[in-house]
């Protein structure tokens, strides 16, 4: 079976990446780059790959991160999490990026309720709506 990720945001789930996806943001101090890939299974989502442009104000690369052009890259040795949390205050450079195989779409770049990541399997999300970001047709 193929897990989905599901966002929820005000009370309505919409569902999104189906297998693996790349969440990223602009950090707000550092303006650097960040990036990680997750995929969701029945356990929860599990981080499978982490990477940053530089390092600074809470920043480090993790264990074991080498370099791969202007990337830190590194693996995670984390157990899965139930779900993500990302706040959307509109006060920072940059709104969430959420990638998958259809494309990507911008999250929280306005202020609203925080967003909530979780898995979601097809019969979950079937008649739920896929977002995309303005500029996409």
């Amino acid at each position: 079976m193929t897990m989905a990720v599901c966002i929820i945001a005000g009370g309505k789930a919409m569902a999104v990446a189906a297998g693996v996806f790349t969440l990223g943001w602009t950090h707000s101090v550092e303006k650097t780059e960040w990036q990680e890939r997750w995929t969701p299974t029945p356990q929860g989502l599990v981080l499978e790959e982490a990477r940053v442009q530089g390092s600074g104000a809470g920043m480090e690369p993790g264990d074991g991160a080498h370099r791969e052009g202007k990337w830190w890259v590194w693996t995670p040795n984390l157990a899965p999490v139930p779900e993500l949390v990302l706040a959307a205050s509109g006060a920072t450079v940059s709104g969430w990026r959420l990638c998958d195989a259809e494309g990507c779409r911008e999250l929280g770049r306005q202020a609203q309720e925080p967003l909530v990541l979780r898995p979601c399997d097809q019969e979950q999300s079937e008649d739920i709506p896929t977002p995309r970001s303005p500029n996409e047709g």
